[in-house]
């Protein structure tokens, strides 16, 4: 595959030389000529580009799938003994609290509660 010429900056910056009825005729020609190499190389690289792209699509459909889940039927260690060690009484703490901090601004500004 060919090398890439010019950059976006050097199209914009190129300059011809001008003559008595406009810019060099043989100037632009080759300038153009090199800009076509250039987007002949830009399309066979996008070209390849989606080629591997498919190919790697197609290789990833082929391949098995991996779970990274964890099994239902093992469930966490830390979760049981959280869940396990919470009483109804921590759960009731956790609960007052809550409503202190929820509640408790109402209940000190309305004496009728």
């Amino acid at each position: 595959m060919s090398s890439i010429i010019f950059s976006a900056k050097d199209i914009f910056e190129q300059e011809f030389g001008r003559e008595v009825r406009g810019y060099s005729k043989v100037e632009v020609d080759e300038f153009l000529d090199d800009v076509i190499k250039d987007y002949e190389t830009y399309a066979a690289l996008v070209k390849s580009l989606r080629q591997e792209i498919a190919d790697l699509k197609e290789e990833l459909a082929r391949k098995p799938q991996v779970s990274s889940a964890p099994s239902p039927s093992h469930p966490d260690p830390i979760d049981v003994a959280a869940s396990s060690s919470m009483t109804n009484f921590d759960i009731l703490k956790r609960l007052n609290r809550l409503e202190k901090e929820v509640f408790g601004k109402q209940i000190l500004d309305n004496p009728d509660l």
